[in-house]
């Protein structure tokens, strides 16, 4: 459109469309890890940017924020495929998550500040078995504070870092489809947990806790799977950013679902939300 003569690179690049996954490390914010993908790609592709009109160049997305401190799949969407990242955030997740009994923190999860210690040593593996019962299939769940969610346009973490006052959001809808207690070794238990969209684990950890008569706090978090991407079989590692990589990974896609889901618009449980509405 602007005249420019693109190399071979670059127009493979901007053919590119579907649904691809990215495996997210502990550490950068999931917008973090997308520009930097972004920039991979675009300087493979040998495409000059212009400050902030990056963004205008290749249309990228990701369907469902990690937080900075958990790692696992993190679902891209290139060209056409961004419309079908609002489908994504309404699928199921799976989860392998680390609580630890005794303690709370103002984010629910180990990067917070305590604000309450409490004894567990009462607590058995039957007694955390028997609990995880009342958080599986439909039930009612209270976000965090420290969340992703917005007021006022602002995220709600925002808010909270500068000292403002926040009230919680009201509790709402949330789908267990499956929750198990892998390991238990006081005061540390590992969970796995499949879930749909708007869930947060952090939230799930802490509400364990208080179920139990004391408290917890989410230690680790890893998502294993998003729709049909996994962990093992499909997120890309930093080293396969490329190209020719992604271009596999688009093919390999097709086969993963059914039918033309771009052409179809799902409703998620919570407009309004859908950028942010996953751990």
């Amino acid at each position: 459109a602007s005249g420019v003569v693109l190399g071979k690179a670059a127009e493979k690049l901007f053919s590119l469309s579907g649904l691809f996954a990215v495996y997210k490390p502990k550490g950068p914010t999931s917008a973090g890890v997308l520009n930097l993908l972004k920039e991979r790609l675009l300087a493979e592709a040998g495409v000059q940017t212009n400050g902030n009109k990056r963004s205008q160049v290749l249309k990228i997305g990701h369907g469902g924020t990690l937080d900075s401190a958990a790692e696992g799949v993190l679902v891209i969407g290139i060209g056409k495929g961004t419309k079908m990242l609002g489908t994504m955030l309404a699928g199921s997740k799976k989860y392998t998550a680390i609580g630890l009994l005794g303690k709370a923190t103002d984010t629910l999860d180990a990067t917070g500040k305590v604000t309450e210690e409490k004894p567990y040593d009462q607590i058995t593996k039957g007694d955390l078995e028997n609990v995880l019962q009342k958080f599986t299939g439909d039930i009612m769940q209270v976000p965090p504070l420290y969340s992703a969610l917005k007021k006022d346009g602002e995220r709600l973490s925002t808010l909270m870092k500068r000292g403002e006052a926040v009230e919680a959001k009201p509790a709402r809808p949330v789908r267990v489809y499956s929750l198990s207690l892998q390991q238990f070794q006081p005061p540390l238990f590992s969970l796995d947990v499949e879930c749909g969209g708007g869930f947060y684990v952090r939230s799930l950890v802490s509400d364990i806790g208080k179920e139990l008569s004391t408290c917890a706090t989410m230690q680790e978090l890893t998502r294993t799977k998003h729709g049909p991407f996994t962990l093992e079989e499909h997120a890309l590692h930093e080293d396969k950013w490329t190209i020719d990589e992604i271009a596999r990974s688009l093919e390999h896609f097709t086969s993963l679902l059914p039918g033309e889901p771009s052409h179809k618009k799902l409703k998620t449980e919570h407009p309004g939300e859908t950028a942010v509405s996953c751990e």
